[in-house]
């Protein structure tokens, strides 16, 4: 006889946002519909396309962790600080220990693991272009590379040029709260942070770990990031109405708005979290990933991954998409959406969407906090999830605000501009959240409201 999978719930959540530093901010103002956007303060965009997105202001990581802890990460990047935080955030409410990291419980560290959907951490710029340029020679058309090795020992921090790797957010967790299991980190674009949240939930059904941290960070509000989605186009140009440019699913979209940040949640297996007198949150309840193997930068035209994603996920799940729930509701009340507002992706995720619930499609609020957020890109899957789990507790779901302009191609329940009330018709107690990378990568995971 087969073995009886074990449940995976989440006991604790963390996030650092455009919109706040910690989960009940950021859900807050994301009810009321607020946005995050406004003109890049990191460095002078005066001159290119898109000169606005929506940055984490007023961040710093001692407020969350004390001095002395964040200290033992003096020259963390970014996003690493942005994990730090929101890892420390999700320990705290899951009952693992204090800010310091210092566990309360008897946590086996073998058993306790790191999955993480980080993005690459970003250059010295200043440092090494003065390097690059100092040791360019112009008559021969070449870079003296002794000479530029010679300047680069003098000018860049070693530090700074490790934190650039996307695993270094790994070992900053692992050192701060003791985890000595499995260790991963997928780079897999906009779709990473649900993949590794997926895969946590996968090692612990199997038995492999107990307890994973899972999320995601990333920060490319950088010279190169930004420089490089306005070469694909697939960033908004409207500098004049950059508030409101963040608009899924509307008929005038014109790419999405950058953001940056980091969502971490604790994954526990049902059994170890109850033992230690856990309170669980929610349920993961399905996975399922899927490759296009159709293009870098686009979709399937038919979202045909997307559906076998979000079909898989079901399915893991044990919810026939096609049929009501036993209080006559659609099967899942909430899917937030990748919804990033380019024109490809949000008129293909509609089509993904009635392709798996047919009938049922219609009756689904199916919505996008990018729309306030950004793009998070790695990071956003995570932080969507979070929202996921807050609607369940709440029984609202935010809106897609800056909808103003009906799409005849995105014709869904889209929750335009005010967050909606479900509490009157029972609530929410599932969810789905959709996250589609770059590559052709296609990830949804399943929440559902913990029961025993």
């Amino acid at each position: 006889m087969a073995p009886v999978p074990r449940r995976v719930v989440i006991t604790g959540m963390g996030c650092v946002t455009p919109l706040g530093h910690d989960v009940e901010t950021v859900w807050r103002r994301l009810l009321a519909g607020d946005s995050a956007v406004g003109p890049v303060t990191r460095f002078d965009a005066s001159t290119f396309a898109t000169n606005f997105a929506a940055e984490v202001k007023g961040f710093d990581l001692a407020s969350v962790m004390g001095e002395a802890s964040a200290a033992r990460h003096k020259g963390a990047g970014p996003g690493s600080q942005f994990a730090l935080a929101a890892a420390s955030m999700a320990w705290q409410q899951a009952g693992l220990g204090d800010q310091s990291g210092e566990p309360a419980a008897a946590i086996d560290p073998d058993r306790m693991g790191i999955y993480m959907g980080s993005g690459e951490g970003s250059l010295d710029y200043e440092n090494f272009f003065a390097t690059s340029l100092a040791s360019w020679q112009a008559d021969k058309r070449s870079v003296d590379t002794a000479e530029w090795a010679n300047l680069a020992l003098e000018r860049m921090s070693a530090v700074l040029e490790l934190e650039q790797e996307p695993h270094l957010s790994i070992s900053h967790l692992a050192q701060a709260f003791g985890c000595r299991g499995p260790a991963f980190n997928c780079m897999t674009a906009c779709a990473a942070s649900t993949q590794a949240s997926g895969e946590a939930y996968e090692i612990i059904k199997r038995g492999d770990a107990d307890l994973m941290f899972a999320g995601g960070e990333h920060s490319m509000i950088h010279l190169l990031g930004m420089t490089g989605f306005i070469r694909l186009t697939a960033m908004s140009a409207r500098r004049d109405e950059m508030g409101s440019a963040s608009r899924p699913f509307d008929r005038t979209r014109d790419g999405f708005v950058m953001g940056e940040g980091a969502g971490i949640v604790v994954l526990e297996e049902l059994e170890h979290a109850l033992a230690r007198g856990a309170n669980p949150l929610a349920e993961i309840a399905g996975y399922g990933s899927t490759a296009d193997a159709y293009r870098i930068t686009d979709i399937h035209p038919d979202g045909m991954g997307a559906q076998k994603a979000m079909s898989s996920a079901l399915n893991q799940a044990c919810i026939d998409p096609s049929k009501p729930d036993a209080q006559g509701r659609p099967p899942v009340q909430y899917i937030s959406a990748h919804g990033t507002g380019t024109p490809e992706n949000d008129g293909i995720e509609t089509r993904a969407v009635k392709g798996v619930f047919g009938d049922q499609a219609p009756r689904l609020c199916f919505s996008s906090i990018k729309s306030m957020t950004g793009h998070l890109i790695q990071a956003a899957g995570a932080v969507e999830m979070i929202a996921c789990v807050q609607s369940i507790r709440d029984g609202m779901v935010p809106p897609t605000i800056n909808l103003q302009h009906p799409d005849p191609e995105c014709d869904l329940d889209h929750v335009p501009n005010i967050a909606r009330d479900l509490t009157a018709s029972g609530g929410v107690d599932v969810c789905l959240s959709n996250s589609f990378g770059f590559g052709g990568q296609n990830d949804a995971i399943c929440i559902k409201r913990f029961e025993v």
